[in-house]
């Protein structure tokens, strides 16, 4: 049969303890338990073939299954391939092999433990043989330490099985009692303590590994320990065997009791170091439950499962520390809990835990020292043996946990300075920290893993929903609209801390439907009042409070103050702008809000608060600020958008240059775009914001005219593709000056609407806007705007196929520019386009010519892509068709540069029609999927009619439609 060799090293197993295997560092899944089980008797009987008859008794003992041979093939099998992946069927690898009469596992001591364990073991009895104890004593503690706990730990089902397992731990035993003699000849007796701790909790019934454990105790200064040993061993060999202790357990128990601690053998100056107390032979675990409807959060458990799997680098001095942060409510202490659960069979010396109550701030958290007494009781030291000054605290703790595989969890951490003495002296022990805060001087100085948790996303928060509400009293979530439960979940900002609040309220208050908590929870304001409070209830409100009472007045303030601003999220400028300061101070107090998990900075420079603490913040607000600070702080965030607004607007060019706002108030420093592309960026980064602004100004001014800041917006819209926020922000802004009387602002308002309609193609809904706009311009003699309007009915009469009505319009709005090149141009435009349309070629070629000629000379390139396009149409109506392409090309070009999106969109498509036309079914395609891709970019997928009109040009394309 073909073998396949691979690096036994690339793989190690422990079976002296809970069986686990490994790929290099990475712990992987041995499979079911009776698999298991075969792979840790296999291990057990390493370099030993083992029939299938052997097999089968020790797998399921007196009364095997029909199937047991295939069983154990298939077993076989899998494990092979486990422990080599990769390894081809029917191969037997380099682990596992047949001959023999059966089966036989061969491992070396760098992939097997208790091959390691025996050879070490045996180097030490040689070593102990030829008198020399240091060496003898090293290779002992190297043999102990391969031991994790009690061999094939649950496995066995059989009494063979049973007695295999049992074999390997009284070597393990054996080693313990004879590496302890050795020990004790040096006056090393506490070198060994942890092994004997071991070894007395696997035998619990073995005498001489007592006896040993009491003198190593003994010697070691743990005297109370000592006698305590005896006491439980005496106990369970008189329940469990009805005997008493036997001759060498009763002499070293005199010895206990006469003997005070000695100078270390051969060394007179040396005195064998005092431990601080006891340690209890039972491990601490003193983890709090884990949560028994505990769901989700696949996310959080891998990460922080990974970062525990990397603390077996050999390399590690210190322990693994993992801090995890995040604002309150979000399930920081649930999840640490369900990690800790998950791991705590890894650390045989126990599991530590204290509540640091950091929420309370340096007044009201855990002293060091007290969490350090805390500790040291878990750790088995009494009242009466912890030492009196702080750094003796550490010392003794430092002490007790040397060498330990021990899991401390410390929830609700101040700070670094807090939890620095607390973390366990051991490089095999694990720190599991909660925080509001990230503790990052953890990080820098002690190697911390830092990880912030956030809200589940919608389905986990779902599911963990509805689980407690099926959990509760028998409550389905399934019988409830889901509809209902989402809106439920995302008022909630899908907090875990509010969603299990109100699923026990629902259980507990029959008459009271979900439907019911979405309507409480609707009301901004009164949100908060939704969730059950009281004595001993851990509502939002409460958990969020935590963290605000330990703010700086100033970081309190503007923590108030962000609740008036917009949904989105604001700024560091903008939030000067809205607490009146300026930047240095305000950059200062976001990062506190920062770090106290109340305010999350984004990746595009915003800050925003959580739903539920945005209404806790403007519950303050209400309750600390008069309603004039209110006002003025709503004030200087709109006059901050404002003029910022403008400023942007004003670098992009356009048409017609907005009106400034009014001046600033003091303390407002806005945005200063300098190019267009910084222009154009700031548009992106503050749309949803400015439609939020709009809408608050047109509810409640605050000294901004509404559609002064609506009308910045517009050039944005429009060459973005964003039609239905165009429309939407104009509305509302047309709405405000209607109600305000502001004729010329309605003027505005009609005509920018009128061209959101018109690229959704509402033509006629957008002639009739623009002539109303057309007579309230005359009623003011504003004739710029006229000329500007006539150039937008000459779109829609175009449009609407009325050429020469389109001409007249574009004739006027050249008479009426009064000289100002822009309108001029633009007129120009128009005009030749119309010309073209009625057969005028030749005298259109001289219109569009001069518009060219003329916008050049300014170098406005968003004009240019529209002339060119122009001037293409025309040349095909002169023949000209190669040229017509070259002008579309150029004005592909021109509109790109600007991020002129509707250009943009009809240069490509007018080119791949002409493409068609001219045999270059290649370059058409080209263009088309261009033009495509510019439309999908839009709101939506751009307006049903520009879609209608590329698919008719997917099918001059392609007949089949494939381009569609």
């Amino acid at each position: 049969m073909e073998q396949r060799l691979t690096s036994p090293g690339a793989v190690r197993l422990q079976i002296m303890g809970p069986l686990r295997v490994w790929h290099g560092d990475a712990e992987v899944d041995a499979g079911p338990r009776q698999q298991r089980c075969l792979l840790a008797l296999l291990a057990a009987r390493a370099g030993r073939p083992i029939g299938m008859g052997d097999l089968i008794d020790l797998l399921w003992g007196a009364e095997p299954p029909a199937s047991a041979v295939n069983v154990i093939h298939k077993y076989m099998g899998v494990l092979r391939r486990l422990l080599e992946p990769g390894l081809p069927l029917r191969c037997d690898g380099s682990f596992i092999t047949r001959g023999d009469g059966g089966y036989r596992f061969t491992a070396g001591p760098e992939s097997l433990d208790l091959v390691a364990f025996r050879q070490l073991a045996a180097r030490a009895r040689e070593e102990a043989g030829r008198g020399d104890a240091e060496r003898a004593l090293d290779h002992f503690l190297a043999a102990l330490r391969r031991c994790a706990g009690t061999a094939g730990d649950g496995l066995a089902d059989s009494a063979g099985a049973t007695a295999v397992f049992g074999g390997i731990d009284g070597e393990f035993v054996d080693a313990a009692v004879a590496g302890a003699a050795v020990a004790a000849a040096l006056g090393r007796p506490a070198a060994v303590l942890t092994p004997l701790r071991l070894a007395a909790r696997i035998g619990r019934l073995h005498e001489p590994v007592y006896a040993a454990l009491m003198t190593a105790l003994s010697r070691s200064g743990h005297q109370a320990e000592a006698i305590e040993a005896y006491r439980s061993i005496r106990e369970r060999l008189a329940d469990d065997l009805g005997i008493g202790p036997g001759p060498d357990l009763r002499e070293a128990y005199r010895q206990v009791l006469n003997r005070a601690p000695e100078p270390a053998a051969g060394h007179p100056d040396r005195q064998v170091e005092k431990a601080p107390g006891p340690v209890p032979l039972v491990p601490p675990a003193q983890l709090p439950p884990g949560h028994p409807m505990f769901v989700g959060r696949s996310y959080e458990l891998r990460v922080l499962q990974d970062l525990v799997r990397s603390m077996r680098d050999a390399r590690r001095t210190s322990p693994m520390v993992i801090a995890v942060d995040g604002m309150g409510g979000v399930g920081k202490s649930t999840i640490v809990a369900h990690v800790a659960h998950l791991v705590a069979g890894d650390f045989t010396d126990g599991q530590l835990f204290l509540d640091l109550r950091g929420h309370e701030g340096e007044d009201g958290s855990v002293p060091a020292a007290e969490a350090l007494r805390s500790l040291l009781y878990g750790l088995g030291l009494h009242a009466p043996d912890l030492p009196d000054t702080f750094g003796a605290l550490v010392g003794a703790y430092r002490t007790l946990t040397a060498g330990k595989r021990i899991l401390v969890m410390l929830d609700d951490v101040r700070d670094a300075s807090q939890v620095r003495p607390l973390l366990p002296n051991s490089p095999d022990s694990l720190v599991l920290i909660t925080s509001r805060r990230p503790l990052i001087g953890l990080a820098a100085s002690d190697g911390a893993r830092l990880f912030r948790a956030h809200v589940p996303d919608l389905a986990e928060a779902r599911e963990l929903f509805v689980t407690r509400l099926a959990g509760l009293r028998g409550r389905a979530g399934a019988d409830v609209d889901a509809g209902v439960l989402d809106e439920i979940i995302e008022l909630c900002g899908r907090l875990p801390l509010a969603l299990a609040s109100l699923a026990a309220r629902l259980s507990v208050q029959p008459r009271s439907s979900p439907a019911t908590v979405a309507a409480e929870l609707r009301d901004g304001a009164q949100r908060l009042a939704a969730f059950p409070a009281g004595p001993g209830v851990l509502d939002p409100r409460t958990a969020f409070s935590w963290s605000y009472r330990q703010l700086s007045p100033a970081a309190a303030r503007l923590f108030r103050l962000l609740s008036v601003a917009s949904a989105p999220g604001v700024t560091l400028q903008a939030c000067a702008g809205l607490a009146g300061q300026e930047l240095p101070p305000t950059k200062a107090q976001l990062e506190e809000l920062t770090e106290a998990a109340l305010v999350a900075e984004h990746d595009s420079g915003r800050f925003s608060s959580h739903p539920l603490v945005r209404a806790y913040a403007e519950e303050l607000l209400r309750g600390a600020e008069p309603d004039t600070e209110q006002r003025a702080a709503v004030t200087r965030l709109l006059q901050y958008y404002a003029h910022s607004s403008f400023n942007a607007q004003v670098v992009l060019a356009p048409n017609r240059t907005p009106i400034a706002p009014a001046p600033a108030p003091a303390g407002v420093v806005p945005a200063r775009p300098a190019t267009h592309r910084e222009a154009i960026a700031w548009f992106a980064d503050h749309r949803e914001v400015l439609k939020d602004a709009v809408r608050i100004a047109a509810d409640r001014g605050h000294g901004i005219v509404a559609w002064q800041l609506a009308i910045t917006m517009e050039q944005h819209f429009e060459w973005h593709g964003l039609f239905r926020d165009w429309e939407e922000v104009m509305r509302v802004a047309l709405g405000a000056a209607r109600d305000s009387g502001d004729a010329v602002g309605e003027a505005h308002m009609l005509r920018s609407l009128a061209g959101a309609r018109w690229f959704c193609g509402a033509h006629h809904e957008s002639r009739d806007l623009l002539a109303a706009a057309l007579r309230l311009y005359a009623d003011h003699g504003l004739l710029l705007e006229q000329a500007l309007t006539h150039i937008n009915l000459h779109a829609v009469r175009t449009a609407l196929g009325e050429h020469d009505r389109a001409l007249e319009h574009a004739e006027t709005a050249v008479a009426l520019s009064g000289g100002d090149e822009r309108p001029e141009i633009r007129g120009l435009d128009c005009k030749g386009r119309s010309l073209t349309r009625l057969g005028h070629y030749e005298q259109a070629a001289l219109v569009l010519e001069q518009a060219l000629d003329r916008n050049l000379a300014v170098g406005r390139r968003h004009e240019e892509a529209m002339i060119r396009v122009s001037i293409a149409r025309n040349l095909v109506g002169l023949g000209r068709a190669g040229e017509a392409v070259r002008e579309l090309r150029r004005a592909v070009e021109a509109a790109r540069s600007v991020g002129q999106g509707p250009y943009h969109f009809e240069a490509f498509r007018s080119l791949s029609e002409l493409l068609i036309e001219t045999g270059d079914p290649a370059g058409a395609r080209d263009a088309f999927e261009r033009a495509d891709a510019v439309l999908r970019s839009f709101q939506g997928g751009g307006p049903r009619h520009m879609r209608a009109g590329l698919r008719r040009l997917a099918d001059r394309l392609s007949p089949a439609g494939d381009l569609r």
